[in-house]
This record gives structure tokens, C-alpha cells and sequence, in this order.
């Protein structure tokens, strides 16, 4: 268990002395892989912290752009946080079926748009059911629209592109970080969606988000250990870092590690592998 306050992660004790805080919002932002055979909305209704709202990562995106849930634009995320009965006044805390996977995706794009008082529930659901904490389940009433509504600031400073990874990997300015796996990241391994191409973005790092979970508990290894993982990835913590990984979820997570190591210089590549990977005009290594 980390640091016990709402920074960046809060303990299922935290969060449990918090329910019915009317200043806290609780989101449940699970989003599976097609492998694993779960849809978030149906775990949400069958099982969910109690108060939470369901924060749908593949609608509350970009989903014209051909990609998995890319980055909306402020206005559209700030319409949909405010839809959830969430405003700029509220404490967020992020949690996913799988203990650490997805809820780093809300919370960075949370920071992205301009909201800081947004953490991740440490081990999330699995572990609060676990500990045989409350549920609640079924359709949950809709909440009623923020007021004041959500207002979204764009810091373009935690977003890169493709070209921004076309550039970086002529200059190599800043160091990649893949959270996909060994196997995805040498090549040897298939990619779970059709069409992509099998190898990594020359010159980057893999860093599985796998190794800064404990497997146990699901929750994130110590900080010693963390910054351990990263730096036998061949990563310093001294430079800026770019995460990336499948389409642009457990990246995510590299960024929530970096972020509680007090390392700031990083960006996320949204479009990640299902960008890179996908195109034919892109160098690649295996």
C-alpha cells in the first residue's frame, strides 16, 4: 500500500471513510480487453463501489478518429464529467475491476484536463469486495448535471502525437516507456487486435504494466520497488519519459508510477501501438 491521502492513490480504508462525502465522486472507469470477455457497464451494474458513476473510456473519447478510446476535445470530456454530477469542486477517485488497469486512464485524462484532485483506488473494486465492503448493484439512477458544470483545461504538456513519436525518434529527446508485454514488445507474441503489425517504436524501453502490481492484491508495488522497475527497463528517472502500450490504457499506469516517484517530465502517447502498429509508414523493431 502507498502513501494513504488523496494525491495520486488512496486505500480501500481511505475511500471507505469517505462514502457519502458530498464533495467526493467515486467513478468506476473498467474497460477489459476483447481476451478477457467482461464489459465495464455490465460489471458496473452487477457489482459497483456505492455512489459510483460508470465513466465510459471507449464514449467519453474521440470516436471519429479510427482509434480506440483517443483523447475528446475539453469541451466534449467537460459535457460528459458534468452529465456524471462532476464539477472542478469535487475530490475523483478512479477505480477498475482489475485493481490497477484502467482507472490510470481516467485519471490521467482527469490531469490532462486541467482537474488534479483525482486519485486512484488502490486495488480497486477487487479489493473492496475482497473485504467484503459494501456494494451496491443494478441500473443507478442518473445523477443530476453538475452545478456549476465541469470546466476543462487542456495541458497539452501530458499528450503526444504521432509526429511528436515521428520527431523523438530521430532526436530520441525523451525516452518511451511500453507497458505492453515482453512478448508484444520482441514481436513474438500477436497482437490481440487484427491488422497491427508485431514489434515496438525504435528505441523504446519495455516496461509491463504487470511489473508494478503486486498479483496478490492487485495494488501497486512500494515506491522502492517501482523505481526499481524502471530503472531495469533502462529508463532514468533524471530524463523525460513518453508512456505508451497497446491504445494508450496501461500506459497510463507508467504515468501514475512516474507521477507518485515525483517525476513529472512525462508525457502519454495516445495513440500508442494501435496507431503505430497499424500504419505502414512507421519504422518498427522487434
Amino acid at each position: 500500500m502507498m502513501q494513504d491521502h488523496p494525491d495520486a492513490i488512496v486505500s480501500t480504508d481511505w475511500l471507505a471513510s469517505c462514502l457519502g462525502d458530498p464533495d467526493v465522486r467515486i467513478v468506476d472507469s473498467s474497460w477489459y480487453l476483447p481476451a478477457q470477455k467482461k464489459n465495464g457497464r455490465w460489471e458496473f451494474e452487477r457489482a459497483r463501489i456505492p455512489g459510483a458513476r460508470f465513466f465510459d473510456i471507449d464514449q467519453i473519447a474521440e470516436t471519429e478518429s479510427g482509434l480506440p478510446h483517443t483523447l475528446p476535445t475539453p469541451e466534449y470530456f467537460a459535457k460528459r464529467v458534468t452529465e456524471l454530477g462532476i464539477n472542478n469542486n469535487n475530490q475523483i477517485i478512479t477505480y477498475d475491476g482489475l485493481g490497477i488497469f484502467s482507472a490510470a486512464r481516467a485519471w490521467w485524462m482527469f490531469r490532462v484536463f486541467g482537474h488534479d484532485k483525482v486519485a486512484v483506488l488502490d486495488g480497486g473494486i477487487s479489493k473492496w469486495r475482497d473485504e467484503v465492503r459494501p456494494t451496491e448493484e443494478g441500473t443507478p439512477a442518473v445523477p443530476a448535471p453538475a452545478d456549476p458544470p465541469f470546466h476543462a483545461t487542456y495541458d497539452a504538456s501530458m499528450f503526444r502525437s504521432l509526429d511528436d513519436i515521428r520527431a523523438n525518434t530521430e532526436s530520441r529527446a525523451e525516452q518511451i516507456a511500453d507497458a505492453r508485454s515482453a512478448g508484444r514488445f520482441n514481436g513474438t507474441e500477436p497482437e490481440p487486435r487484427e491488422g497491427m503489425r508485431s514489434g515496438h517504436i525504435p528505441g523504446s524501453c519495455n516496461l509491463p504494466y504487470g511489473d508494478l502490481v503486486d498479483p496478490k492484491s492487485g495494488t501497486l508495488l512500494e515506491t522502492s520497488q517501482l523505481e526499481s522497475a524502471f530503472v531495469r527497463a533502462g529508463l532514468s528517472l533524471d530524463k523525460p519519459v513518453v508512456t505508451s502500450c497497446g491504445s494508450g490504457v496501461t500506459a497510463a499506469i507508467l504515468s501514475l508510477c512516474l507521477h507518485l516517484l515525483g517525476h513529472e517530465d512525462h508525457a502519454l502517447y495516445d495513440g500508442s501501438w494501435s496507431e503505430w502498429g497499424g500504419r505502414d509508414d512507421t519504422p518498427i523493431e522487434v
